[in-house]
């Protein structure tokens, strides 16, 4: 059965971006989600392709492959691995079809190009909100600076391999089949070195520790990636270097917990401030502000700070920050101000003309005497 377009998997649009496929992944993974359909199959089918789509167009490389040839690029049985960086439509058949009919091309052998790299950086939620520039050590392999990467020593250069003719691979035949392989003399790089350089032993990189500078954009959080290109591992041979990605991690903070670009805090609120409302300062990350509190506010009463949030790192928008009150118990009373509350409590009164100052206590209590009621009726 063929697979279907990743895209379409994904219900996005080619040139979605990648915030847009992360949006629509999270959407379909919840809906399909095995610990939310119950052990069925057909949605867990849907599951795995939702992550398998979700897999290849989050990574640039991959998705560049499945772009430009389809599942065949990104088939990591075809031969050419999720694509890689320069493999060709044609060599992905002639793999299969030039081996077995003796028609193999000959391909010369390709210096790889250099690895990504992955760095960790953790940041503060202040960090993550202003932007910053830090600086680095990523430990990686560099073009070596003695030989220039060829490997071979000052004033001399590598010769083609005299197995493979600068192929790469040989043939190996066997009656009617012809099986091609890395050449053993060359190990596929199709030139030798006699004369190997005396710093990177023929290597043609070596390993060394660059500090570089990182321009963090504010707003950045949790998940989201810096690209470096070119700062990875340096190539084989001269071939480009890779790619390094720099991954944000925010760290919890004591007071506000982030959620996209909104802010969320808790703010104890005094029983009596509740109950007469009036002015109170809570934080925010550009300092204290004055909150207007509305009389007989209750517990879990949400007040809206507006653009006091966080200013996207797309589209410029900022957020809010959200309170939400928690009214306290006053403790550690003394005598007198547990008399006056008493006299509080007496002021109030009983039963229906109690009610109207504690309306949630009556409506749970009839509550509770409905539903005994119930079972006894």
């Amino acid at each position: 059965m063929s697979k279907r377009d990743y895209y379409e998997v994904l219900g996005v649009d080619k040139s979605a971006s990648e915030r847009d496929i992360k949006k629509a992944y999270k959407r379909l993974a919840m809906k399909y989600h095995p610990d939310r359909t119950q052990g069925d199959k057909a949605m867990e089918e849907k599951f795995k392709e939702v992550q398998e789509a979700y897999e290849i167009l989050t990574d640039s490389q991959k998705r560049a492959a499945y772009d430009q040839y389809g599942h065949a690029g990104v088939d990591p049985n075809r031969g050419g691995g999720y694509g890689g960086a320069g493999a060709d439509f044609g060599d992905i058949f002639g793999d299969v079809f030039g081996d077995i009919f003796g028609g193999g091309r000959g391909r010369q052998s390709r210096a790889r190009q250099g690895a990504d790299l992955r760095y960790n950086l953790e940041l503060s939620l202040e960090e993550a909100v202003r932007g910053k520039n830090v600086e680095i050590r990523v430990p990686t392999l560099v073009e070596c600076d003695v030989c220039d990467g060829s490997g071979a020593k000052k004033g001399s250069s590598p010769t083609t391999c005299p197995t493979c003719h600068g192929n790469g691979q040989v043939q190996m035949r066997q009656g009617f089949f012809a099986v091609q392989q890395t050449c053993p003399t060359c190990s596929g790089r199709g030139k030798i070195i006699s004369d190997p350089c005396n710093s990177c032993h023929g290597q043609g990189r070596k390993e060394k520790t660059k500090t570089l500078s990182v321009k963090v954009p504010a707003g950045v959080d949790t998940g989201d990636r810096i690209r470096l290109s070119g700062e990875g591992e340096a190539g084989e041979n001269g071939a480009p270097a890779g790619d390094l990605y720099v991954q944000v991690h925010v760290k919890e903070h004591p007071i506000f917990v982030r959620d996209a670009n909104n802010l969320y805090c808790e703010v104890p609120l005094s029983f009596t401030r509740a109950a007469l409302g009036g002015e109170i300062e809570v934080p925010t990350l550009d300092g204290k502000v004055k909150l207007k509190i509305t009389p007989e506010t209750q517990t879990g009463r949400m007040f809206r700070l507006r653009g006091k949030g966080v200013k996207s790192v797309r589209s410029g928008s900022v957020g809010d920050l959200m309170c939400k009150v928690v009214v306290e118990t006053p403790v550690n009373l003394n005598a007198r101000q547990k008399e006056l509350l008493e006299e509080l409590e007496t002021s109030m009164g009983k039963g229906d003309e109690a009610a109207k100052y504690r309306p949630k206590e009556k409506g749970f209590f009839d509550g509770v005497k409905k539903f005994f009621d119930d079972l006894t009726g």
